[in-house]
């Protein structure tokens, strides 16, 4: 299993954490495409705590974060 964890809108209507198959989900990419998030949308990417892309080859146990831009005023 891999966590994904969804901050701030990325979490509507998706939850906080989802859990999902490494098997089927080999790279952030394969998640955002499940999730319906464009790559571009995101503005930070964390595997296991680290900057990463859409490429990375995902293994068990991993930890996916996904952040979109933050405005504020």
């Amino acid at each position: 299993m891999i966590e994904v964890r969804l901050f701030a809108y990325f979490r509507d209507n998706r939850g906080k954490i989802l859990y999902l198959d490494v098997n089927e989900f080999k790279t952030p990419q394969m998640i955002l495409d499940h999730l319906g998030i464009e790559l571009k949308d995101v503005a930070i990417l964390l595997v296991n705590g680290r900057h990463s892309n859409g490429e990375h080859i995902l293994k068990e146990n991993d930890i996916v974060a996904f952040f979109p831009p933050v405005a504020g005023g």
